[in-house]
């Protein structure tokens, strides 16, 4: 390869360093080299990734912290994320026996844990996030089941190991926001319940290649669902005309309650305002509210990055 095409090529593969690190950077969560080649939006050779990857350390541009790389020389963030990813081991493990208790739910099809603890993280104040998949039709019903159970909780005040954000029917599981973000939370869900949902999903969704080339799904662990026979007989009795005109019901006053919340400007445990998108197909936080805050903020975070005068040792032909 010519010197100038080298070179070029460099820059791109630095770019895409830089800027896999800015995404996590904004959680405060460095990355081991692992993680950077996982989450590169574009395919490089191992060899040339990690010749850039010394190349930017060497010119202090980023910086390691014992096995972790990160955009801040703070080895106190190093230790949080130890702390957080064994917080997380711990947590996982009741996360599994939540998921299975709600597998068991009349029209559940698939569970899988999200967020935070979805990345192996984990404080003294997480939630266990939690991504449903329903069946057809009786998506409203299923998590209007969840949703009554989840009352019970608050009185024995485990309601945030039961944080039912996000909710998709079995024969619409293509993600509608294509961006970063919804990319990388998909390539990091969990499954833990519905192995064929879960391969149907990443079917569907596959086009998050386009944003993580190098990402593989985690389909191997989530189980086959066993349906009790209590939950093979709800549906049994409501897969009619009857359970049709329940979820529509369901669905109309969860979305009209919700509504309430966001014209009152009511906020949530983030600081931003309630909201929900609330359609036959899925029950989701609304976008604007938190994801496209995210996605600005991320993308000044790169241009800031990438547009800094700061010299990078160019690593030897």
């Amino acid at each position: 390869m010519n010197p100038s095409k080298s070179y070029n090529r460099y820059l791109l593969i630095k770019n895409d360093i830089l800027s896999t690190l800015a995404y996590f950077d904004i959680f405060t969560y460095p990355l081991q080299k692992r993680e950077i080649w996982l989450f590169l939006p574009n395919f490089y050779e191992h060899a040339e990734f990690e010749m850039t990857l010394q190349a930017l350390v060497d010119g202090s541009l980023i910086f390691k912290l014992a096995e972790f790389y990160s955009l801040q020389n703070n080895y106190s963030i190093a230790q949080r994320r130890n702390n957080g990813n064994n917080k997380a081991q711990q947590l996982l493990i009741t996360a599994k026996t939540v998921a299975s208790r709600l597998a068991k739910f009349p029209f559940v099809r698939g569970v899988a844990v999200s967020g935070s603890l979805s990345k192996n993280f984990a404080d003294d104040t997480s939630d266990i996030d939690l991504f449903i998949i329903t069946a057809k039709n009786r998506l409203w019903l299923a998590r209007t089941f969840m949703h009554c159970f989840k009352k019970l909780t608050f009185l024995v005040n485990k309601q945030h190991f039961y944080c039912m954000n996000y909710f998709i029917e079995e024969d619409h599981v293509e993600i509608a926001e294509k961006n970063i973000y919804t990319a990388t939370e998909i390539a990091t869900l969990l499954p833990l319940q519905g192995s064929a949902s879960f391969e149907k999903f990443y079917s569907d969704n596959a086009w998050i290649k386009t944003f993580l080339p190098n990402k593989y799904m985690r389909i191997s662990s989530a189980k086959k669902i066993n349906n009790p026979a209590i939950k093979w007989l709800v549906e049994k009795m409501l897969s009619n005309p009857i359970g049709n005109m329940l979820d529509n019901i369901l669905m109309n006053i969860t979305s009209k309650r919700w509504l309430k919340k966001t014209q009152e400007r009511k906020l949530n445990s983030r600081g931003l305002i309630m909201g929900m998108c609330a359609t036959k197909f899925c029950a989701k936080p609304d976008p604007k509210n938190f994801q496209n805050k995210f996605i600005d903020q991320y993308e000044r975070k790169v241009f800031e990055l990438l547009h800094k005068k700061i010299i990078v040792m160019k690593p030897a032909d």
